[in-house]
């Protein structure tokens, strides 16, 4: 599963820098699959949800950090552990348990995202 910013957040960015996806956002700022990827083309994600690689969508918090769960594999294909929480001063860089996916999902996803790694 993907995980995501709780209220708790302090907007310190720590979070945004550790992301080898770039699934962190600040708040009110807008994101694109393009940001900090590889992708080619098309990524369709669950249920056929399309979205286009370069497509601006709009922020998913106004006023706080947070997580395009679209982006986030826990950091699974780069490291043990999610980057994110691991320095989070807070701890609010918690999994989404509304966005389950498995280890094997989170690696099609990761392949997808940076398909030279």
């Amino acid at each position: 599963m993907s995980l995501k910013i709780t209220k708790e957040c302090i907007n310190c960015g720590a979070c945004e820098l550790e992301c080898p996806n770039k699934a962190i956002y600040e708040g009110g700022k807008n994101w694109s699959l393009s940001d900090g990827t590889s992708i080619k083309n098309l990524f369709i994600y669950n249920k056929g949800k399309k979205i286009y690689k370069d497509k601006k969508y709009k922020y998913l918090s106004k006023k706080k950090y947070y997580i395009v769960k679209e982006k986030c594999t826990e950091c699974i294909g780069f490291f043990k552990y999610p980057q994110c929480a691991s320095v989070c001063p807070v701890d609010c860089c918690i999994k989404d348990k509304k966005n389950k996916e498995s280890i094997k999902e989170l690696l099609l996803k990761q392949k997808l995202l940076h398909p030279n790694t």
